[in-house]
Parts: structure tokens; C-alpha cells; sequence
């Protein structure tokens, strides 16, 4: 018996230093990181997100958003999922996250899960993010992409960055172009995310200046909106951002076409000429949105990821380790 204790007790030593070994043994990101280190784990995060989204469809949009707006702040490396505490100034509690931002349940849930199948912490919460990111779309009826993997996690968060960093539905297009190039991101990458605009609700708080006060929004689309959203009260009643919030097509574009869009921002890719075009050629061809999407997500994916000994895999995507 206490030679089985022994033996027990060695595998266990020899498979955590095995886990903490190849958890910081690659520098950069590849398509095939957990193949060998775990090759359950994607197929477990698949899983756990349709799971998710059988129960709530809305699940799908806020899942891709938390990667959006994980990646908008100091790069992708799961700084989003930090609770606050006297050394981390949690970004949930940033403006374009409090009392918004959502699915963090899910991240948990998924981190438990593959920690369940791998045997250690070896998969990132920051990669968790991208993966649940793309499998969302996919389930609810968009294009795959081949995520690039071997994020590390960060040991901090930044309440301001994100406050000045992550895109608000208040902005103008010089300022949207300005704000993703300053993430290494074009005008091209500008109209193809804001796609991810084909999921999803808004609240009404970030679109009430809109429907009372803009022009360039089409009358009757107002009026309908100002029966959800009234002029003082009601900031957290939602509105769909497209007619089709839980399918990934293309009514996105064509709803900013006929000036339907329910927020500022999106509606304002008509003020410019590129972005313009580029909206008016999607509305019309799903296959190409779904291409592009494709590798701007991709594009997105690689800003500024922590690898190789920098940042940590998180026991929990909650808390440093």
C-alpha cells in the first residue's frame, strides 16, 4: 500500500512539473499549441460554449465581446476576467464593461472543465477567451478560423486603459479609425469587426442620444426604438443591434444601409468613403464578411500576447495565481 502511495505520489510530481514545463515552453502562438500538450482541450471548450448558448443564444454575442474587449486593453491575456482586489483595478468595473459585460460564468466553467481533461492548468484564460470567441460564432452559424494559441495570462488589469482604449457606441469615425489603428488595426479591420454588431443586444443608455437626436436614422426605426428606450429611465432595456441578434449574416450592413443601426458608432462606417463601400459590399455577400471576419479575428487575436515566461497560466481566470 505504501509503495502504491509512493508511486501515486511520484506520477503526480513528474505530471505537474510535466504541466509547468510545457506551459511556458513555446515563445509564440500556433494553431496547433495544445496538440500535443492537450489535445481535449478545444474540443472541451467547443463543448462547454454550445452548452451555454443552448440555454441562452444571447450568450454567443457576450462571449465574443469579451474577447474583443479583453484585446483592446494592453493585448489579449485575459486581463478582462480579473476580479478587483487592493492591487488589481478590476476592468469589469470600466464603463464600457460595468453592468455589461457578461458570460464570465462560462469562462469559468470552461477553465474547469479543461483544467478537468488536461490534468493541470495549461490552457490559458486568455486563449479561452479566443477559442469561446470563435466557437460562438460558429454555433450560431458563422465562419471557423484556426485560432492562434499559446497565450499567457496577465498578473494585472487596467480600469483606465480600458476606459480609454475600448471603442464607445458614442464615437465618430475619424475617432472609431484613430482607435483601432492604434491597435495595429486598418479601416478594413474597423468594418469587419464591427460586424460582430450581427449579434447580440444593446442597452439603451447607449443609444437613447441616437434615437431622439440624430438625423441620419431612418423615422420609423426611432419612433420604434423610443417605445423600449425612453427619455429618462430604462437605461438597461435592450434593443437587438441587427433584426437577426442570434444569427451571424449579414443584416448588419444592410440595416446601416437603409439607416437602421441602432448605435452611433456603427451607423457612422456610412460617413466615410472606404468604410462606406465596405458596408454596402457585405450587405450584398455574406461569403466575403465571413472571410474577412475570418482574418481580422485572427489579426485581432495578435495584439501584444504574452508568451513564452511572461505572464502565467491562471489557476483561476478570476484571480492571479
Amino acid at each position: 500500500m505504501e509503495k502504491m502511495n509512493i508511486r501515486s505520489l511520484l506520477y503526480l510530481f513528474v505530471s505537474l512539473i510535466s504541466c509547468i514545463a510545457t506551459a511556458s515552453s513555446n515563445s509564440g502562438l500556433s494553431s496547433h499549441y495544445y496538440d500535443r500538450i492537450c489535445p481535449e482541450a478545444l474540443p472541451t471548450i467547443k463543448r462547454v460554449v454550445e452548452d451555454a448558448l443552448a440555454q441562452e443564444q444571447r450568450m454567443g454575442a457576450s462571449l465574443l465581446r469579451l474577447h474583443f474587449h479583453d484585446c483592446f486593453v494592453n493585448g489579449c491575456d485575459g486581463s478582462i476576467l480579473l476580479d478587483q482586489t487592493p492591487t488589481i483595478d478590476s476592468e469589469k468595473n470600466a464603463a464600457p464593461n460595468a453592468n455589461s459585460a457578461r458570460g464570465f460564468e462560462v469562462i469559468d466553467k470552461i477553465k474547469d472543465e479543461v483544467d478537468k481533461v488536461c490534468g493541470c492548468p495549461v490552457v490559458s484564460c486568455a486563449d479561452i477567451l479566443a477559442v469561446a470567441a470563435r466557437d460562438s460564432v460558429v454555433a450560431l452559424g458563422g465562419p471557423s478560423w484556426k485560432v492562434r494559441l499559446g497565450r499567457r495570462d496577465s498578473t494585472t488589469a487596467s480600469q483606465s486603459a480600458a476606459n480609454a482604449n475600448i471603442p464607445t457606441p458614442s464615437m465618430n469615425l475619424p475617432a472609431l479609425i484613430k482607435n483601432f489603428e492604434d491597435q495595429g488595426l486598418d479601416e478594413e479591420d474597423l468594418v469587419v469587426l464591427s460586424g460582430a454588431h450581427t449579434l447580440g443586444f444593446a442597452q439603451c443608455r447607449n443609444f437613447r442620444d441616437r434615437i431622439y437626436n440624430e438625423t441620419n436614422i431612418d423615422p420609423a426605426f426611432a419612433s420604434h426604438l423610443q417605445t423600449i428606450c425612453p427619455q429618462v429611465g430604462g437605461d438597461s432595456r435592450l434593443a437587438p443591434l441587427d433584426p437577426t441578434p442570434n444569427s451571424f449574416d449579414v443584416k448588419y450592413f444592410s440595416s446601416l444601409a437603409s439607416k437602421k443601426g441602432l448605435l452611433s458608432s456603427d451607423q457612422a462606417l456610412l460617413d466615410g468613403g472606404e468604410t462606406a463601400e465596405l458596408v454596402l459590399k457585405y450587405s450584398g455577400d455574406a461569403e466575403e464578411f465571413w472571410e474577412d471576419f475570418a482574418e481580422s479575428m485572427i489579426k485581432m487575436g495578435d495584439i501584444k500576447p504574452l508568451t513564452g515566461n511572461r505572464g502565467e497560466i491562471r489557476n483561476d481566470c478570476r484571480k492571479v495565481n
